[in-house]
């Protein structure tokens, strides 16, 4: 390490918000308050009749972001929207958790695809003002998984949403929503049952073969590691305007050289997937790919420069050392909230992560079954999440691992740097680069120049009304012990998104053997009321996970282990 960038004081940012706002009638938060005191028509409840308009009248039209007098804005912590999101961690057999997690409204333009459809919800249903930039609020969910302590996770769950604010806001990029308003309704409104009911599910006999389940060594009776699907193919990512397009170019191009001169190696010829910095400058594209990118690998090295400064532990010659001998040349980029990153000594560990983005171009919320969407996934590691099929009821992945065995793993690292000779295996058999089991992680020090990238993959999926029932994010004490589609299996039988995600952590902490740290995440989506009837329901894997359990539980297993 030898250079970093000018220090930049952090503009001033809103602190990042763990609820949603949405609008509620007042009447369902205070139902008798709002009765008149005066003359009323003292009917009961079954003798009276709501008001029929006469023809030709119609409602005023609600101004934007100003509810009227029979609306109530409330924010709604997300953790506690027990039927809308749910998260659960265990420590499994580990002295600690390492893992970490993430959740809230994110300020950046949106990127959601514009639809011609909208959706007519109930009365009383709550709708989404909009945000601080005038778009429908942006819901940010992530899963990070540290190794070799908590400094990384910690990190990133308290920095990285701030680092993508930042990137959003320093590319200039532009609302998708900005040519037309996202608080008109179309013509034709989809109602919540039109849309459920529009789904066409799948029969037990058309997916029963699709599902793939952990395979067991004939010989000794173990159950191997889960096989994992392949991931959804990504839609085209799409170039979006931006304020300032040559400072956007400007900032791809600042932060690559300040990974060749600060580190070096692989990154001497590393150019970023979604950078698409080519030759001909007009063909530069900006897009919220390319900004998720720089976010991602901006946090990455301000990190890892930042434990480049610090004395290293495990050095018993640093006291012969001059005292600015880990002086790093200018002031350091400062992080987005300006809170010192990690703590007094060098931290070598790093952390793996996955983040998903949702969008819609309307104030109606992405759960609401009618609602279309914009989904992204910027995935870095080998945490997980998975859609649930509506239709098939089928796990579908959106990442993939990023071990340094997997093809587009080797072609990258085989492409940028001769890491093919830092590969190997370990005790167990399994496959490590530097004695690391992913290619990819945030952190790391001491891995950076051989490839071990925080370069994201991301994945962009367009959420069809009710075409999915759950979105999950996971970390490896789950992914690395259950299959797909036990875990959709496991969430469909619960009554919540949170206790499906308490379910998930129990169950994979009692039949996992290494006993991992466990973490998961489960979000509802447009078709939950019909998670459990498409293909097979949650009976597919039913037999399985019974017998899972049943061996979990044999006191003779658990003193074969020792």
């Amino acid at each position: 390490m030898r250079q970093a960038r000018a220090h930049v004081q952090p503009a001033a940012r809103r602190r990042f918000h763990t609820y949603f706002v949405a609008h509620l009638p007042s009447s369902s938060l205070h139902p008798d308050s709002s009765t008149p005191h005066g003359p009323s028509h003292k009917l009961p409840r079954d003798a009276s009749t709501p008001h029929t308009p006469s023809p030709g009248s119609a409602p005023a039209v609600p101004i934007p972001n100003m509810p009227s007098r029979d609306l109530t804005v409330v924010r709604i912590p997300l953790r506690r929207a027990k039927h809308h999101f749910g998260v659960a961690t265990a420590r499994g057999n580990r002295p600690y958790n390492e893992d970490a997690d993430q959740a809230g409204i994110i300020d950046m333009p949106a990127f959601a695809k514009r639809v011609p459809t909208s959706v007519r919800q109930k009365p009383g249903e709550p709708t989404m003002p909009g945000s601080a930039l005038g778009d429908p609020q942006i819901f940010y969910f992530g899963v990070f998984d540290g190794h070799g302590g908590v400094q990384c996770s910690h990190f990133l769950r308290d920095e990285l949403h701030g680092y993508i604010e930042e990137a959003a806001a320093e590319f200039g990029l532009q609302s998708s929503l900005r040519k037309e308003n996202p608080w008109e309704l179309s013509r034709k409104p989809v109602t919540r049952k039109q849309a459920l009911d529009s789904v066409q599910m799948k029969s037990a006999e058309e997916v029963k073969d699709e599902i793939q389940l952990p395979t067991r060594d004939d010989s000794e009776g173990v159950i191997n590691a889960p096989r994992h699907g392949d991931p959804l193919p990504s839609a085209k990512s799409v170039p979006v305007e931006v304020s300032d397009h040559s400072k956007a170019i400007r900032l791809k191009k600042s932060l690559i050289q300040e990974y060749r001169v600060s580190i070096g190696g692989y990154f001497r010829r590393f150019q970023p997937e979604y950078f698409n910095l080519s030759e001909d400058g007009d063909n530069y594209t900006i897009s919220v790919e390319s900004a998720l990118a720089y976010a991602f690998l901006r946090a990455d090295l301000d990190f890892v420069s930042a434990q480049a400064r610090k004395v290293d532990p495990d050095d018993s010659t640093v006291s012969d050392y001059p005292l600015n001998n880990d002086e790093i040349l200018g002031e350091p980029h400062a992080t987005p909230s300006g809170h010192v990153i990690g703590g007094a000594t060098r931290f070598k560990g790093g952390s793996t992560a996955s983040i998903v983005l949702i969008s819609t171009p309307t104030p109606v919320p992405f759960w609401h079954p009618g609602a279309h969407s914009s989904l992204i996934v910027a995935h870095v590691g080998d945490t997980r999440v998975l859609l649930c099929n509506t239709a098939t009821g089928l796990a579908q992945p959106l990442t993939s691992d990023h071990h340094p065995t997997t093809p587009g793993e080797s072609r990258r690292l085989r492409r940028y740097a001769p890491a093919g000779s830092m590969v190997s295996g370990d005790s167990f058999g399994e496959e490590r680069i530097a004695g690391l089991a992913n290619s990819r992680a945030f952190g790391d020090i001491k891995s950076k120049r051989i490839g071990v990238s925080a370069e994201p993959e991301i994945t962009r999926v367009e959420l069809s009304p009710a075409e999915y029932s759950f979105l999950v994010l996971m970390s490896d004490g789950v992914s690395g012990t259950l299959s797909d589609q036990e875990i959709v299996d496991v969430i469909k039988e619960a009554k919540t998104p949170e206790e499906g995600a308490r379910r998930v952590v129990d169950y994979a902490t009692e039949v996992s053997e290494d006993g991992d740290n466990a973490t998961c995440q489960v979000v509802r989506l447009g078709g939950w009321e019909r998670r459990s009837e498409g293909g097979l329901g949650s009976l597919g894997t039913k037999e399985f996970r019974d017998a899972r359990r049943a061996e979990a539980q044999d006191p003779r297993r658990r003193r074969g282990k020792r």
